[in-house]
Parts: C-alpha cells; structure tokens; sequence
C-alpha cells in the first residue's frame, strides 16, 4: 500500500452503514464515515469526486442489481463495497446465495476502479446479535477470500475492540454514533495509505460504570417500541427502511460539504 496516495475520486456502495445512519446532522440528513473519509481526501486532492448510492436496508442482491454497475461505470479511483451483513439478520438466509452475489459484486468491482475496499462489519458486545454471529463470520470468511483474490483492502473493523463499545452505537443498536462513524473513516483513512490522524481509533473507550437495572430497562423499553417491533413489521410485510429512498449523492461530482 502507497504512503499518502492521490486519489481523486470515491463511491461508496451498500446500505445504511455506508449511507451513515445514525450520525445525524442538524439538518435530519446522515452524514457518515464516507462523508467524512471523502472530506479528508477531497483535502489531499484538489478536484476531488465523491458519490455515495448507499441507500438503508438494501440486502445484497439489491445492492448488486441497483447500484454495482453504477458504480462500476463511474470509473472511480477508490470504490467501498460494504453489504450483505442485512441479510445474514433476516431470519431466513441462504448464505450460499449471498456469498454468490457478494463474489459477483466484487468481481464487478475490482477491475473498474484503482483500489476496492472491503470491509469486515463492526459487531457490537450483547446477546441480541449472539444467534447471527456464526452467519456474519462466514460473510466476513468470503470477504476475506474475495480480497485475496481480487487484490481488495479488507478494513477490519469487526476485530476492533474500540467498536464493540455500545457506547458507539445508536438506541436502534444496529447503527454507529457519529464517534463511531469517526473511527471507521479514521481506520478506513489509514487502510488506503494516509498518515493516520488518530492512531489510536481502534482503543477501546475509558471504561464506565455500566447503566443500573431501571436504566437499562427503560432503554430495552425505548428499543423495542421505537426501534425492534418496526423492524419485526417490516420484515413480515415484505417492507424495507429503503423502498423508494434514493441515494444521497447518486452522480460523482465535485465534494461539497453538506448545506446544514
């Protein structure tokens, strides 16, 4: 990996991890580690070209059907690839159907652009991802297989201890704070060969004393009634957070900073 490369352009592919929920602006829009690791490039590289056809609750052969070609024709310098992992949380998974399209994404990919980042998902500590570890460990095997294959970066993030902190994760539990969003562009930031501006990203946190039992009832209640209980609906109706939601920055254009 080049010391302080140049490139000049990024497209980012995959769903609400990559479309940046849930570092909210104040304007109700997400921002997000791609956000930020294209403002850091877009500082190295003058001119520099950003789009991001991420969109939430894509499962990955929507992602290869809606947006890798997209992408691929962009001919951009740098493209992430990051999906798969909303179906390994479905209740019924074929997880030899999703490494198949997750290979043809990346065999789509690769060619098209200078350096494909792939990434290993962060996983948060606590019993209710517990039942889908197993299926997101094989996703992450495949990841892993694809990019040795295919010459990709592989950003692990879910072996950094600093991720699992629930303290970065949002009241839905599936989504990243915006300081959890920080670290992932930091580690994907140095992962492409910039000198690191925080060294120490993948630190786990100062520990605290954890919540008492009311409070940690209370937030159970919260997530259940605002967050598990929708997410339950949607699934048996056949709806997603996405349908009919477009990609945030779907052309690849100059970057510009969010209008707050």
């Amino acid at each position: 990996m080049q010391t302080n490369p140049q490139y000049t352009s990024l497209v980012a592919v995959g769903d609400s991890f990559t479309e940046g929920m849930s570092d909210l602006l104040p304007d109700g829009s997400y921002r997000g580690w791609a956000d930020l690791l294209a403002a850091r490039m877009a500082a190295h590289s003058p001119g520099f070209r950003y789009a991001n056809l991420a969109v939430r609750g894509k499962l990955i052969g929507q992602i290869v059907e809606e947006q890798v070609d997209v992408a691929a024709a962009m001919g951009a310098d740098v493209i992430t690839l990051v999906g798969g992992l909303n179906d390994t949380l479905r209740p019924k998974c074929d997880m030899g159907r999703v490494r198949g399209l997750l290979t043809e994404a990346v065999e789509r990919l690769a060619p098209a652009c200078k350096q494909l980042v792939l990434m290993r998902s962060p996983g948060r500590q606590g019993p209710v991802l517990e039942r889908f570890r197993p299926r997101m460990e094989e996703l992450f095997a495949c990841v892993d297989e694809l990019a040795a294959r295919h010459g990709a970066l592989v950003v692990d993030l879910y072996g950094a201890a600093s991720l699992a902190d629930p303290r970065l994760w949002d009241v839905d539990r599936l989504h990243l704070t915006a300081e959890g969003h920080r670290r992932v562009a930091e580690a994907v930031w140095q992962g492409l060969g910039y000198e690191a501006e925080d060294p120490e990203w993948h630190t786990p946190m100062p520990s605290a004393a954890p919540p008492g039992w009311v409070a940690r009832r209370v937030a159970d209640a919260r997530f259940t009634r605002q967050h598990l209980l929708p997410w339950i609906g949607r699934r048996l109706t056949g709806r997603s957070s996405g349908d009919g939601r477009p990609a945030k920055r779907p052309e690849l254009l100059p970057w510009e900073e969010p209008s707050l």
